[in-house]
């Protein structure tokens, strides 16, 4: 998390995949350290304002992330289902980011960056605006009214015929689902002549929601090696290497969430901005959604754990930016979100002593517990 000077020149659970990895593999704490020699001085009104507002932003998709992943968790909708990471993906998750940052810190030393960001920006306009019809397509089912007439369609591509027919492509969507589509595309279409910083903020935050939603923890004990991981990866690509920054300065996508800090004095034509990556919401929105699971698992209409580490959550952030412009650096903020979003749940379980319960939660695919109801009606048949 830093500031800088100038603006960055799904199937929505494939799009949230990618996304995270391409957020981690970039730079999952901001872009800049501060620039001393800078022209342009915040004024406290613009810094105050600029990190409030990335504060808020960074809540949103957290909170209401984790509340639509716990519909996710219920869906027997094939597209969208939950992408399930086990405790292997999040042991391989750091060493796989670390070589993907290396390789682009490798790409943008010997081809040109305007190709290369031109490549990626069409890229994630594609991304982008699946992730955004994604994430609005709930208001919009609220909003219309019942007269609008909303048809079904299904986009379906088969491999083979006969017996040997196999789906590639199954996707079902109606009339709402393309009006998003098309306010998401007017929005990609934004980005891509002006590269506002506010369609990029809208962009960020679909992507960041899509993430907690779609990607799952499989269990606590996956969550704090997956956390334990990267904040190993943070530091070390922050303070022991350029190549983390470097990267950053040269990756032009909406893998990060910014705001002006002089706005109050150029408007939205401002161009100091204040930053936050993607990764240091994702990351630890995904172990707060699981964390909210595990509280609705108890069926005690309790949300205890979500709430302590969503409290977590933001103390750890605004230490984040207190620490930076206390010794003007920027700073890994995985650093001090994961022993926060960790702790706090934790010391709340042994308090409750409910610790063994919650490294024993474990949460079972939609699928699997068709199964169970399967193999349990037949069992009392059989009786």
């Amino acid at each position: 998390m830093s500031e800088a000077e100038q603006a960055p020149a799904s199937a929505p659970e494939a799009a949230a995949a990618v996304v995270l990895d391409a957020l981690n593999a970039t730079d999952s704490n901001g872009t800049e350290a501060l620039n001393a020699t800078a022209k342009f001085v915040a004024t406290p009104e613009g810094t105050a304002l600029a990190y409030g507002s990335l504060v808020f932003m960074a809540l949103l998709p957290i909170f209401f992330g984790a509340l639509r992943s716990v519909t996710c968790s219920k869906s027997k909708n094939s597209s969208d289902m939950p992408e399930t990471i086990t405790g292997r993906d999040a042991a391989r998750f750091p060493i796989i980011a670390s070589c993907t940052l290396f390789g682009l810190y490798l790409f943008f030393k010997v081809f040109s960056q305007e190709y290369i960001n031109l490549l990626l920006s069409v890229y994630f306009f594609g991304l982008g605006v699946l992730a955004l019809s994604h994430t609005m397509s709930p208001l919009m089912s609220r909003i219309f009214p019942e007269s609008f007439p909303n048809k079904q369609y299904q986009l379906l591509f088969t491999q083979g015929s006969g017996e040997s027919k196999e789906e590639i492509v199954n996707y079902e969507f109606d009339t709402k689902n393309l009006v998003c589509l098309l306010i998401s595309s007017v929005v990609g279409v934004w980005y891509l002549l002006k590269k506002h910083w506010i369609a990029n903020n809208l962009f960020g935050l679909a992507f960041a929601l899509n993430g907690v939603e779609l990607l799952h923890l499989n269990n606590v004990s996956t969550g704090c090696i997956l956390l334990g991981g990267l904040f190993v990866y943070d530091v070390f690509w922050v303070f022991g290497t350029n190549v983390m920054v470097t990267v950053a300065k040269s990756f032009e996508a909406p893998i990060k969430l910014v705001f002006p800090q002089d706005l109050l004095e150029k408007g939205l034509g401002a161009s100091n901005f204040a930053m936050l990556g993607l990764g240091d919401i994702v990351i630890p929105g995904i172990f707060i959604a699981l964390l909210l699971r595990f509280d609705v698992s108890l069926k005690k209409n309790s949300r205890t754990y979500f709430y302590s580490s969503f409290l977590a959550y933001i103390f750890g952030l605004g230490l984040t930016i207190f620490v930076m412009h206390t010794f003007k650096h920027a700073q890994p903020a995985l650093l001090y979100l994961v022993p926060a979003c960790v702790g706090f749940p934790v010391i709340v379980a042994l308090i409750k002593g409910e610790l063994t319960e919650m490294f024993r939660y474990e949460e079972t695919p939609p699928e699997d517990e068709d199964a169970k109801e399967d193999s349990s009606e037949s069992d009392k048949k059989d009786q």
